[in-house]
């Protein structure tokens, strides 16, 4: 947490004397402690944690690297003091994820300047696209908990149950292997259901010869899985087949393709040109991938406008699909780690199609 804090005051330096840090994820990623409020203060030479009563005692416990202060009535004045003390004239803001209302009350603290350009958020990106070796541990982690509960529920999966028992069944055993909690709201759907790329499960009934689609996540320590995985129940047509082996071949394509320097429309484009050299180009509407980490979509993000170079430490899904309304849909994900020489998979399953 130290080396984070340092890297973020020296993309600061010169630019504001202080950073204020108000969402739950990135006071979490600065502190290492989850909680729903609180004041994160970057100053030069300390940081200040600003907490209320619900949090105080553990965060005088876990958070070693920060002054810990307990959050006073009315939190301006306190935060005004704080300033004060440390000479602050300019306090950069996080643009991306602060209110406008929120930032106009901070603005009552007379006496300091408070920048809600991309200063604060740009350094805050910066920092979090690019993964230590003990993140992609926690990542690893979560994921091996999200393969381990799936195949579980493989050897339980039938014609006869509910997308929503296939669902309950896939969450409850990502917690009862440890997940800390689920990465979102586990989509299962299978027969017609699986064109909707984000479709919600329902009591609708597996039936012999459906595809089942799968797309779920755990949590470790705030770190998120990701991976969508489509199944058969008995024997699949021949379209079926065939439209499954372009979608692999198209995901594969992008994993190889994978490394750093590689923009994220290139990425997509990878894939996306193998799905329409297929005929099904329309079939496939929504972008090849996204980050992953202490949120579930991050940066970097694999789409057809994004010019942003991959790197080193990113870590990125890599999911194309087609979805055929009315009829049926396929999708596989896996993601991976951006390395030196290419990419990692962090995906410790195969992608073939499975059939039950």
């Amino acid at each position: 947490m130290t080396e984070r804090l340092n890297r973020l005051r020296t993309m600061l330096s010169g630019k504001a004397d202080c950073a204020l840090v108000t969402d739950d994820i990135n006071r979490r990623y600065l502190t290492g402690m989850k909680s729903s409020a609180g004041y994160v203060l970057v100053f030069p030479d300390e940081c200040v944690l600003v907490i209320d009563s619900r949090y105080i005692e553990r965060a005088r416990e876990a958070v070693k690297h920060c002054t810990v202060i307990q959050q006073e009535t009315p939190v301006l004045k306190q935060l005004a003091a704080i300033f004060k003390y440390h000479n602050v004239k300019t306090c950069a803001l996080e643009s991306m994820t602060l209110t406008l209302s929120r930032a106009e009350t901070f603005r009552k603290i007379q006496g300091v300047e408070f920048l809600t350009d991309n200063t604060l958020s740009q350094a805050l990106y910066d920092l979090r696209t690019v993964k230590t070796p003990d993140e992609i541990e926690k990542i690893i982690a979560a994921q091996r908990i999200a393969e381990e509960a799936y195949g579980k529920l493989l050897e339980k999966l039938s014609a006869g149950m509910t997308e929503r028992d296939a669902a309950i069944e896939l969450d409850f055993g990502m917690r009862r292997l440890g997940a800390e909690d689920l990465s979102f709201e586990t989509i299962a759907l299978t027969g017609a259901h699986t064109s909707m790329p984000h479709g919600v499960p329902d009591d609708r009934v597996i039936q012999k010869g459906d595809f089942v689609l799968f797309d779920f996540g755990a949590t470790v320590d705030g770190y998120h899985s990701d991976m969508t995985r489509t199944v058969c129940i008995g024997q699949p047509t021949g379209e079926m087949r065939e439209v499954y082996e372009i979608v692999r071949k198209a995901q594969e394509a992008a994993r190889d393709a994978a490394k750093p320097g590689i923009s994220g429309k290139d990425l997509d484009a990878t894939a996306r040109q193998i799905i329409e050299e297929a005929g099904y180009g329309d079939a496939f509407g929504h972008a090849l991938g996204h980050g992953v980490g202490l949120e579930i979509h991050e940066f970097p993000v694999a789409a057809p406008a994004r010019d942003t170079l991959m790197e080193p430490g990113n870590v990125v899904t890599i999911e194309p699909g087609i979805y055929l309304p009315g009829k049926f849909g396929v999708r596989i994900e896996d993601f991976v780690e951006i390395t030196e020489g290419g990419c990692h998979t962090l995906t410790g399953i195969p992608n073939e199609l499975i059939c039950l």
